[in-house]
């Protein structure tokens, strides 16, 4: 059986996704049946092999009139949740990409709408298909590493200042009065925050029962490009979190499993799993990903399980939730951070550093002696 889907948001990043599906058309199982843009993709545009689908500016027309069973949302953030209400109430099942709201509210509007329709809705966390996920995770449970004391993520990336004005949205905490929280932690480097909850298996709202936030930006911009946060799980289990988009030396982002006899890192870019502990020698494993979106057509087809739903992204909803919440990020002073004029992009002094240090130790970058941190913390206790 050949799905339909019907792509919104097919430039920037959406272009990854038309890859994907012409991939999985070429396999036979599913068909680029429409395109949703403001402004139609020209011919150039669309990948050799995937036709020319019906375009159409209107997202519930366009399903109307393709009979489309599958939704790929890949559009600004603020824009998710009415999107998938809209596929939702037609019974078109989803692909929502991350983050999937830009707030709790809006999170569970869309969750308990989407179950309601009793359609399916896969959230767009890649990291979370890796074989590894589940290996670590057994890795945990036959004590391999000893009794587990926390988990760290690392994100140590760059950008450009052109990234912040590719849409008027990014870099944005707010935009015309609505959420958007676009900041380091809720979407570029959002994998790094829903891995760790994930290994550490704090998934669902009820699993978190603090969360720590440090906010900054050297960047023109709102949202925070260089940050941390803690998660305390019911059990009391830490889970930090730190991430920069002005890196001096870019790198793989990774999450870090401590345990009382060893630690566990992983690579979720690269599925590289890195496995140290006493009495042994390091052990390195690659895996191999399912794609969420072939996942989901799975599901649809054979009753394969979901591998990210809804509710495996509840914790990670939280932390958006407490950034949302948090005072606005500080802004960094230029004697902290410089401009790299020929990549165009600000550096933060340091930052390296405080990041792999904050995964390895567990501690927030003001308790690590950034000067300039000691006025971004703001923990919040998190109802549940």
């Amino acid at each position: 059986m050949t799905i339909d889907i019907v792509l919104a948001g097919a430039r920037g990043h959406g272009h990854w996704h038309l890859d994907n599906i012409r991939r999985l058309q070429d396999k036979g199982i599913v068909r680029l049946a429409g395109i949703c843009e403001l402004t139609p993709l020209t011919p150039d545009e669309i990948p050799e092999g995937l036709g020319t689908p019906e375009q159409s500016a209107d997202f519930g027309a366009l399903l109307d009139s393709t009979g489309a069973r599958i939704a790929v949302i890949c559009t600004p953030i603020p824009t998710h949740t009415d999107l998938a209400l809209t596929a939702a109430a037609r019974g078109v099942h989803l692909l929502l990409e991350k983050p999937p709201a830009p707030s709790y509210a809006e999170f569970r509007r869309m969750a308990e709408g989407v179950a309601e329709a009793g359609v399916v809705c896969q959230i767009g966390f890649q990291s979370l298909g890796s074989h590894a996920v589940p290996a670590i995770r057994r890795m945990i449970a036959d004590g391999v590493i000893g009794e587990i004391a926390g988990v760290g993520g690392a994100g140590a990336w760059a950008r450009a200042e052109a990234y912040f004005r590719r849409a008027p949205w990014a870099g944005k905490r707010r935009l015309n009065g609505v959420d958007v929280v676009d900041g380091a932690l809720t979407n570029p480097l959002a994998h790094a925050v829903a891995t760790a909850l994930a290994l550490a298996g704090a998934t669902r709202a009820e699993d978190v029962t603090r969360i720590e936030t440090e906010l900054a930006h050297a960047n023109a911009i709102e949202s925070d490009d260089t940050s941390c946060v803690r998660v305390t799980t019911g059990g009391g289990l830490p889970i930090v979190v730190a991430a920069t988009l002005c890196a001096e030396d870019p790198d793989d982002p990774y999450v870090v499993v401590h345990g009382k006899r060893g630690r566990i890192t992983y690579w979720y870019k690269q599925d590289r799993v890195l496995l140290q502990r006493a009495g042994h020698g390091p052990e390195e494993f690659e895996y191999g990903r399912t794609d969420l979106l072939e996942n989901l057509v799975e599901h649809l087809t054979d009753g394969t399980e979901l591998l990210v739903p809804p509710a495996a992204t509840e914790a990670f909803m939280r932390v958006v939730e407490a950034i949302r919440v948090a005072p606005d990020p500080v802004q960094l002073d230029q004697d902290t951070w410089h401009l790299l004029k020929d990549e165009d992009r600000r550096v933060v002094a340091g930052i390296d550093g405080l990041v792999a240090a904050a995964a390895d130790t567990l501690a927030l970058y003001s308790e690590l002696g950034a000067p300039w941190a000691l006025t971004t913390a703001h923990p919040k206790e998190v109802s549940t």
